[in-house]
């Protein structure tokens, strides 16, 4: 039986190019290589899963290559040139002596050696102090790479000391692109609702979305479908948020229950269902401004619908049911009866509908 690779080891980026949703990080990294401006100490900051490792690898590796005045395609003809060390389980004041004993050595080839420390945030404080004069006054042949997914727990000497790139959320747009080239790539059917859907479960990072990626194809082979995706994941389909929305603004308050129990019926617990309305309508005020438009991160199909929608709901609307609905949020952990305070939330929802008169 043949090992199977996770897609987020399989489709790791080794070019600066197919590095996703970073580009200004990637551009002004390369530029700097180029035009030999190149800082001895970098810190790489921003969430889980959006290419921070992955950038200091291709960074390291770029660096070597230029040493060596050629094109190489093995990574092990300068792998030892490249050191990589996980604070995690190597943050005593023991493990980075070590380290500093071994920056003094000069490179038996090339003139660079890179080291790549992965989740800093985690040396203790003593770690810190001793690294900090090497990282001051580091060799001409050293450059340190410093990767954290908590920039606040590096103290200020240590970040004060290094080119800082903040890594941003990928959007959900670049997030789809990449999983359809992927799908592409493994002969895989994927529809787009789908891996919007995947997109936006995975909350801007990539190694999360292809995690959940592996998983839809573990369940439901080469094709991927809408239904596969929320009964994996078990996300509330989009459809009830879409019927709840229309009932409301008819002031259909009884069919907004009967729904609600519906969604209940499938297991599903209140709290998400309010907060996917709050979500819905904020989606509908969103896209009720042809200026807004833009911040409707959903598929070319749901977009029209959402469009459709929003041309049957006023701005005043829209906004007085998503400060009602924060109010329930708020609320409804502390609450007694957590199905009454949905229940009252709908009436009330379905009492400010559109063209009615507000009451308290």
């Amino acid at each position: 039986m043949e090992n199977f690779i996770v897609s987020a080891r399989k489709y790791r980026p080794t070019t600066w190019e197919s590095v996703v949703g970073q580009k200004a990080i990637t551009e002004t990294l390369k530029s700097a290589i180029e035009n030999n401006h190149l800082a001895q100490a970098f810190l790489l900051t921003g969430p889980r899963g959006v290419g921070k490792t992955t950038t200091a690898r291709i960074l390291a590796k770029t660096i070597n290559k230029n040493d060596l005045d050629q094109e190489v395609s093995d990574d092990e003809d300068f792998a030892f040139n490249i050191f990589e060390l996980d604070a995690a389980s190597n943050n005593t004041v023991e493990d980075i002596r070590q380290l500093i004993d071994q920056v003094r050595i000069p490179p038996q080839v090339g003139s660079h050696k890179v080291y790549i420390i992965d989740e800093v945030h985690m040396l203790s404080s003593a770690a810190f102090n001793a690294f900090l004069k090497t990282l001051e006054e580091p060799p001409e042949h050293a450059i340190f790479i410093l990767a954290t997914t908590e920039k606040h727990k590096v103290i200020p000497t240590i970040i004060s000391r290094c080119q800082v790139f903040d890594f941003q959320r990928i959007n959900n747009g670049d997030i789809v692109g990449h999983l359809h080239y992927i799908a592409k790539q493994e002969g895989i059917s994927a529809e787009d609702d789908a891996l919007h859907t995947i997109a936006q479960k995975a909350d801007g990072g990539m190694r999360d979305a292809l995690s959940i990626f592996d998983q839809i194809v573990s369940f439901s082979g080469n094709t991927i479908t809408y239904k596969n995706v929320i009964d994996n994941l078990n996300i509330l389909d989009f459809e009830f948020y879409f019927k709840v929305t229309d009932l409301i603004v008819e002031q259909n308050a009884s069919g907004a229950l009967l729904l609600f129990n519906k969604v209940l019926e499938k297991g599903f617990d209140g709290h998400n269902f309010i907060v996917g309305i709050a979500s819905h309508f904020r989606d509908l005020l969103v896209a009720s401004n042809p200026q807004t438009l833009s911040l409707l991160e959903t598929s070319e199909n749901l977009k029209e619908r959402y469009l459709s929608q929003a041309g049957k709901c006023n701005a005043e609307f829209l906004l007085d049911a998503l400060q009602l609905l924060a109010d329930v949020d708020f609320r409804y952990k502390t609450s007694k009866n957590q199905r009454l305070l949905v229940e009252v939330c709908l009436m009330q929802l379905s009492s400010i509908g559109v063209g009615s008169e507000k009451k308290n």
